[in-house]
């Protein structure tokens, strides 16, 4: 039998157990409707008719004014037409026959209506009691069919839940073991069953599967298809993009890096023409089209510029001449090409960013030497006279602006050793707090003409370091000159050393604007400056960069912690 039909069968069942089931509940829950209804139905409208009646007479005095015979009359003609039970009719009469009596003034009538109310009442309780033992009994009875009728649906469903499952899954676990020893490469793995379905016919097809499978994993096709998908894996590892081209402009293959910067986002676009791909690429149809390597492209990767140098390869293969008359031909015959776009951005970026620094530094230079020569010019005036006090600014200025080149100088040349990486660090032992002394005597005077407050917090106990004093205090007055440079007059500059363990930190916190959370990985980059709102920028924004490298040279470990509105935290962090 089909599974299809199986299915079909065990389903049918399910419905008809449960359509069975349905049915007695509701045969059964309808009859003890009925049953209730008859009860609460008739019988109490009997009761309330002659509750009424009695509380007309019990309310009214003999003889009865006319609202009260108008409401008696009422109520009797209601059981007059609510007569159910067998004796109710006599009473009913009788009760008729005395009222009108008591409206001709006899005086046993009021005695006579009491008791044939009361003969009625007594007749519909009784016909009360009796209806309920019978809906009684009959909801024992419904309640005794429904519970065999669950009984048996239920073992009939729960015979059905732990059998039929096993003639769908055991053949699929058998199926799953067989392909699981196939994948282990057990290929005298075979599938038999006994019934002529679906899952024969599947087991059928996996022992011609694995037939096949043994025959090719003993021929030669097997260590070429492996050979052929190492070399796959190897392309694919690359982190250039590499694309496989053969004679008849088909893709041989595609690597992961090349879909990305392609974008391209076909499943399997190795077997189609590269010609087609290419018209709705504007990328692959440039790189295909060009007869020479080294040509650059800028690609936009991620929302960044990336820069690409093509590379074309053409694949060759021995022309070997299968006639035997003839020489062996050892030419190449060419089948097809490798495009390889090679990523330079890195080394673009370095470029870009050597131009930008040979311009600063020639734009940081022209202005104070400028200057100086303004200076001077102005000093050898006759006019100015001698050596008074606009002479002595002067002088000033030409000092200032000689600093400045000697900053720039020295930071050329500690950005050549870095470089080069040929940084010379004399280490020698020293205690942290003549560290902070020579940092602080650089700067007091620039704090000063500012207003600054340079306040230090340092223990007396700290442990000595040992050191390239220059370079970690030049550090330290980098940071100190950054955050006078920043921070607002009457400020106060914090200066903290403290011990951690087994090494020493050093920290600077000014009281500025802050720095935003996405410049401050950039930091410690060479030539990044933070913008300022349109404001001239001082520095070549080596400073930080090769103040990194000078801690990191040292073992040491360089940070920063910044927040807009709360002034920011440079520190750096050296072995004991």
């Amino acid at each position: 039998m089909k599974v299809k039909n199986k299915l079909r069968l065990g389903f049918g069942f399910l419905f008809a157990v449960v359509l069975f089931f349905g049915m007695v509940s509701m045969f059964y829950l309808n009859q003890i409707s009925n049953n209730a209804k008859v009860i609460l139905k008739d019988n109490y409208e009997s009761l309330n008719y002659c509750r009424e009646m009695r509380t007309v007479l019990d309310e009214n005095a003999t003889p009865l004014n006319q609202p009260a015979i108008d409401e008696f009359n009422r109520q009797l003609s209601g059981e007059e037409k609510n007569i159910t039970e067998p004796g109710e009719k006599p009473a009913v009469v009788n009760l008729r026959s005395a009222f009108n009596n008591l409206q001709k003034n006899e005086l046993l009538a009021e005695k006579q209506m009491r008791r044939y109310l009361r003969e009625i009442e007594v007749i519909n309780m009784r016909a009360i009691v009796a209806k309920n033992e019978k809906a009684q009994a009959s909801v024992e009875d419904s309640t005794l069919f429904l519970g065999f009728a669950g009984a048996f649906t239920f073992l009939a469903l729960f015979t059905f839940s732990v059998n039929f499952p096993g003639f769908i899954i055991n053949p699929l676990q058998r199926l799953q073991a067989g392909i699981k020893a196939i994948s282990e490469k057990n290929y005298n793995e075979r599938i038999y069953f006994d019934k002529d379905d679906e899952f024969a016919e599947v087991a059928n097809a996996f022992n011609e599967m694995v037939s096949r499978l043994k025959e090719w994993e003993n021929s030669n096709v097997s260590k070429i298809v492996s050979e052929k998908l190492r070399i796959e894996t190897i392309i694919e590892q690359m982190h250039d993009a590499i694309i496989g081209v053969n004679e008849k402009h088909e893709i041989l293959f595609i690597n992961t890096a090349a879909k990305k910067v392609l974008s391209l986002n076909i499943d399997k676009p190795e077997g189609r023409l590269v010609d087609e791909i290419a018209q709705g690429n504007d990328l692959l149809s440039n790189i295909i089209a060009v007869d020479k390597s080294n040509k650059l492209f800028k690609i936009v990767i991620e929302g960044r510029d990336s820069h690409f140098q093509l590379e074309t390869r053409e694949i060759a293969v021995p022309n070997l001449n299968p006639d035997p008359a003839q020489p062996l031909n050892i030419s190449k015959k060419q089948v097809g090409k490798v495009y390889i776009l090679k990523n330079i951005t890195e080394f673009k970026e370095r470029d870009e960013a050597k131009t930008n620094f040979i311009a600063t530094i020639s734009h940081e230079l022209k202005t104070p030497i400028s200057s100086i020569k303004m200076s001077l010019k102005l000093m050898r005036d006759n006019r100015v006279g001698e050596m008074n006090s606009e002479q002595k600014q002067l002088l000033d200025h030409i000092a200032d602006d000689s600093d400045r080149l000697l900053k720039i100088t020295g930071e050329l040349l500690d950005l050549s050793q870095v470089e080069t990486g040929n940084i010379q660090l004399n280490f020698v032992p020293v205690a942290p707090g003549q560290i902070i002394d020579y940092a602080v005597s650089a700067v007091i005077f620039q704090a000063d003409q500012k207003n600054v407050k340079l306040n230090v917090i340092k223990n007396d106990n700290l442990p000595m370091l040992n050191v390239d004093v220059e370079k970690t205090a030049w550090v330290l007055v980098n940071f100190l000159s950054n955050a006078l440079r920043y921070s607002p007059e009457k400020s106060t500059i914090t200066i903290h050393v403290k011990s951690i363990g087994n090494e020493v930190q050093f920290s600077v916190t000014d009281e500025g604007k802050g720095i935003e959370e996405q410049y401050q990985k950039r930091l410690f980059d060479r030539y990044f400056q933070v913008p300022t709102d349109g404001q001239n920028k001082a520095g070549t924004g080596l400073g930080l960069a090769i103040a990194k490298d000078f801690i990191e040279a040292q073992q040491g470990e360089i940070w920063v912690k910044s927040a807009i509105g709360e002034g920011s935290t440079f520190g750096f962090k050296l072995p004991v």
